[in-house]
């Protein structure tokens, strides 16, 4: 058995749940040295540039999480202001990015999987995404770990979806079906200028939890063993609308997102594609209706 046959085999065997909300206990605590010992070993092992921070040093943070998701100076992303282009979500790295086919998503070579799926199993949910557009982008450990709005929307609808906690690296997307229509997410369904926008976080092994800015944690969830729906008003005082570039969510921990949009609505920039490096806020696709 090579190494990567191992590292998958063991990722079926271990208690991937367990794992993960024991890791997350350490994470959201406040553990002293360990908690600075733990960061600066993270900043070091993977190299992650804290100049862009606005606390720099292991010492000013009192958790793993606040380090995790920790903030960037003003100015270090910019936003492109251009409403005729839709920005990076997120720092990470394209996974697949193209057309939805048949209700079929590429993961991977030789692996798709169901949009259907991925947005919580109905068909209504996934209707005016078929045959439109899909983006997935891997955020790796090193990366700001806060998710922000590529285009303005109106929050409709947000979505839980319970499941595993496969790791989302490459590796493991080329390994695993169904990965992200399997793992644990959130879906966040967006009116837009363009239609609607779905945003889906998926968790996955480690991840120590999912929140957004208007809900706080979603997940891990104790209280929802089966796909839970929240909706909210189009307009009006409880209406919830963020602006492009305004942050929705964040991850405890890394993971993916995963972006669909209607027909006819995008064309992504000619070049881009699976390991291109992503910055929040760069143009990646043209609205074209």
């Amino acid at each position: 058995m090579s190494l990567d046959n191992l590292k998958i085999a063991l990722q079926y065997a271990m208690p991937k749940h367990g794992l993960s909300r024991l890791v997350g206990k350490f994470a959201g605590a406040k553990a002293g040295f360990l908690t600075k010992f733990a960061i600066s070993r993270f900043i070091k092992a993977y190299g992650i540039d804290m100049s862009e921070a606005k606390l720099q040093n292991a010492s000013d943070f009192t958790t793993f999480n606040d380090f995790f998701t920790r903030e960037l100076v003003d100015g270090a992303r910019p936003i492109n202001p251009d409403a005729k282009e839709i920005c990076y979500p997120v720092d990470g790295a394209i996974s697949q990015q193209g057309d939805i086919v048949n209700d079929q998503i590429i993961q991977a070579k030789g692996f798709n999987y169901s949009l259907e799926t991925l947005l919580g199993g109905d068909s209504e949910t996934a209707a005016p995404f078929q045959g439109g557009k899909f983006s997935t982008i891997y955020l790796a450990p090193k990366d700001y770990h806060r998710i922000h709005m590529p285009i303005a929307g109106t929050l409709r609808e947000m979505i839980f979806v319970p499941g595993d906690l496969f790791s989302v690296n490459p590796l493991t997307a080329q390994n695993v079906p169904n990965l992200f229509a399997r793992n644990e997410r959130v879906v966040c369904i967006f009116d837009t200028e363009i239609g609607p926008m779905a945003l889906v976080l998926v968790g996955a092994t480690i991840v120590a939890s999912i929140e957004t800015v208007w809900a706080g944690t979603i997940a891990p969830s104790k209280s929802y063993n089966k796909v839970k729906r929240w909706s909210y008003p189009a307009d009006g005082k409880e209406a919830i609308f963020l602006e492009k570039g305004e942050e929705m969510g964040r991850f405890k921990l890394g993971s993916t997102t995963v972006c669909c949009f209607p027909a006819n609505t995008i064309e992504f920039t000619e070049g881009d594609g699976p390991e291109t490096v992503t910055r929040l806020g760069q143009p990646y696709a043209s609205v074209v209706k």
